[in-house]
């Protein structure tokens, strides 16, 4: 029976779907707004948490990398702990991702109150975030390929604005671009408290937040059951999305 509701899945996503996807889930809240709370911390020692983050989220997706490139089938890690590991396993790993991504769905819909709330102060911030909610609610009721389609854009969106803000980031170090023409420098990094303004209490404290911001690359597994010719479009999607997440949030 379970196979054969696997046989109805359609395969419709493509290799820039899936890849896309997962990169464009790992840049958003956690990185956008997030990061503030975790820089606050760790200080300039945050360089060093999502080094450390990013090492383990690599670890991490290569082993799930693997068993989805073996046996790509809906319900990735919670199929696969019940599979290799017991049924509880399985049983307690998918309930727990369902609550992760209410929580971070309720997170992200308040995000998007915040934010246009502050172009748009005159208007109550419940009403973005439930209309975020509503377009986010539409898009998941679509045909795969549909919703594979509109995520990509979004991602790309989303890559393509924070690659021009690390490109005026260093504008602003380098030429003082916004500072009236005068270079910032790296000794921030080193001064006001120094690289650990906390002490290493601080960036083990900023791993919370750290770690959220990585949220969202695991869907590369998620997706493996309607992906196209999985075995070729997992291993190259994997690569692509741990280099393009480690680099954006690094």
């Amino acid at each position: 029976m379970q196979n054969s509701k696997e046989s109805q899945l359609h395969r419709g996503l493509e290799e820039r779907h899936i890849a896309l996807m997962s990169l464009g889930a790992a840049i958003g809240v956690g990185l956008f707004l997030g990061s503030a709370s975790a820089i606050k911390l760790a200080g300039p020692a945050i360089i060093i948490s999502y080094a450390i983050g990013g090492l383990m989220i690599y670890l991490i997706m290569r082993a799930l990398g693997e068993m989805a490139i073996k046996n790509p089938v809906a319900g990735s890690f919670s199929r696969y702990a019940s599979e290799f590991v017991g049924p509880l396993a399985g049983y307690i790993t998918g309930w727990n991702y369902w609550f992760v991504w209410i929580a971070t769905c309720m997170a992200e819909i308040t995000a998007v109150g915040i934010y246009m709330q502050f172009w748009f102060p005159d208007t109550p911030q419940w009403a973005w975030a439930l209309a975020a909610l509503a377009i986010m609610t539409t898009i998941n009721f679509l045909a795969v390929k549909a919703y594979g389609e509109l995520e990509f854009w979004f991602a790309l969106i989303k890559i393509i604005t924070i690659i021009l803000m690390i490109v005026l980031g260093f504008g602003m170090i380098i030429f003082g671009l916004g500072n009236g023409g005068i270079a910032v420098g790296f000794g921030n990094l080193v001064e006001n408290g120094g690289f650990f303004p906390n002490g290493i209490s601080g960036v083990i404290l900023s791993f919370q937040m750290v770690m959220f911001a990585y949220l969202g690359i695991e869907m590369l597994g998620v997706t493996a059951g309607e992906v196209k010719n999985p075995e070729k479009s997992l291993k190259r999607a994997i690569d692509t999305v741990f280099t393009g997440s480690y680099f954006f949030t690094f």
